[in-house]
């Protein structure tokens, strides 16, 4: 039931009109994801597990990602409280992002893309982070 709300959302969306307010560029980008708040193996080890993906649009405050799947090991990529980690290639080398989803759905099999799309909003920069992820934003809209 959860699933079939989230695609009759999504299919609003494209009628009633998009609340998002900045602005979204098409771009796809590799990029790996952790999560934030793996629990700890019983040596007190964190054991921190990856999954690849590529972005299908981007903005200033967030980003749209294609998964394979909804979840890592056994933890649901979106949720209450959930954030993650994103090592997201770059033309001129990675970036490190932390990001919260606000929404996913389940992509269409017959569509050109397979998975998922999440919709994250980008949170924790610090100076460096965010002026480097302006910039090549900007240069993205230029394009």
């Amino acid at each position: 039931m959860a699933e079939f709300t989230r695609a009759v959302v999504s299919r609003m969306r494209q009628y009633v009109g998009d609340r998002r307010r900045s602005k979204r560029y098409d771009a796809r980008l590799p990029f790996k994801l952790s999560l934030v708040s793996v629990s700890k193996n019983l040596n007190g080890m964190r054991r921190v597990s990856v999954m690849d993906g590529h972005t299908l649009d981007l903005s200033v405050n967030g980003l749209a990602l294609i998964v394979p799947k909804i979840t890592l090991d056994e933890h649901h990529l979106v949720g209450e409280n959930r954030s993650f980690n994103l090592t997201l290639q770059l033309p001129d080398g990675p970036i490190e992002l932390q990001g919260s989803p606000v929404r996913y759905e389940r992509l269409d099999e017959e569509g050109n893309e397979t998975g998922y799309l999440i919709a994250v909003k980008l949170m924790n920069l610090g100076d460096s982070e965010r002026a480097r992820w302006t910039e090549f934003v900007a240069e993205v809209a230029k394009s």
